[in-house]
């Protein structure tokens, strides 16, 4: 079953159940991915959405709810924090797991052996081989800790 499919399948399970913030979530992600699906069969028609296409989306969701804590962390608004960790919650449980620091070295001294030695094309390379499962940020900081 698809991803997308899977996150139909919840959205339907949780208004059987009754839980709202579920339901909520999963219906602004799902209309998200809708749009996503439409513009994709504009450019290739009868064309789906992959799950990797799916999982992108998904994550620009969770990088949306986490930027949003962060901010209503410096506005002291405690309970709009506890509400957008719910939903990253949610979202989170449809994402692979993030690989951690010890992995994304790993990767980036393979690839510097291979011989991508500028900071530049050893973060594109290693962004290619970890496509979706590390944080960005984190592999630039490794990236940049072998470099220099």
């Amino acid at each position: 079953m698809s991803l997308f499919q899977q996150l139909n399948d919840d959205v339907k399970a949780a208004m059987k159940s009754g839980d709202k913030t579920k339901l909520e979530v999963l219906r602004f992600s799902l209309a998200s991915l809708n749009s996503a699906q439409k513009e994709k069969a504009l450019k290739e028609p009868g064309a789906t959405l992959t799950d990797d296409e799916v999982i992108a989306n998904l994550q620009k969701e969770a990088k949306r709810r986490k930027e949003a804590i962060e901010l209503f962390k410096q506005g002291n608004r405690n309970d709009l924090v506890e509400k957008e960790e719910k939903d990253l919650a949610i979202i989170a449980a449809y994402l692979p797991q993030l690989m951690s620091r010890e992995e994304i070295e790993k990767v980036v001294i393979d690839l510097k052996a291979q011989g991508f030695t500028e900071f530049n094309t050893l973060m594109r390379e290693a962004m290619k081989v970890m496509k979706g499962r590390a944080d960005g940020k984190l592999v630039g900081e490794v990236v940049k800790a072998n470099v220099g």
